[in-house]
């Protein structure tokens, strides 16, 4: 039996995949717990609208992604932070800081999950920091640290 998955089920599919189970499994445990639904003409229509809207919206965001790569990438971002005499931070530059920078500095939003830093900046520098804007779109920002 033909069934469309409504939500991820272990060992079966993700949400919105179209699998053929046996007829017992779907009637006795799938259907009745809301987990699918019998593959109908219909059904199948909506399946396929539902994967080119998703298909459209995946490419915005590629193509977002890429906009603001081309803004950002290879860009010095300054922050103004206290050392001491050696060049060592009082404190550190965490993601949030670098993020807050790049809003303000760069015109654009980018989640601080975004920035790849193994741990925050804590020495005086130009320290590059790699972003993953999107799965297949990274940039990497260039932050200047400075002693105020």
């Amino acid at each position: 039996m033909k069934v469309v998955l409504k939500q991820d089920v272990a060992g079966l599919g993700k949400k919105g995949a179209l699998v053929n189970v046996a007829e017992g499994y779907a009637r006795n445990f799938l259907i009745p717990k809301g987990l699918c639904v019998q593959a109908t003409p219909g059904v199948l229509k909506d399946l396929s609208h539902l994967n080119q809207v998703s298909q459209q919206k995946q490419e915005r965001q590629l193509e977002e992604a890429r906009r603001i790569r081309e803004i950002i990438h290879m860009a010095n971002v300054s922050l103004s932070v206290k050392a001491g005499s050696t060049g060592k931070l009082f404190g550190s530059v965490t993601a949030e800081d670098i993020a807050q920078a790049i809003r303000k500095q760069l015109k654009v939003t980018v989640d601080k999950r975004e920035l790849k830093l193994d741990e925050n900046l804590k020495t005086l520098g130009v320290h590059q920091v790699k972003i993953r804007l999107h799965p297949e779109v990274e940039a990497v920002v260039n932050v200047v640290l400075s002693s105020s």
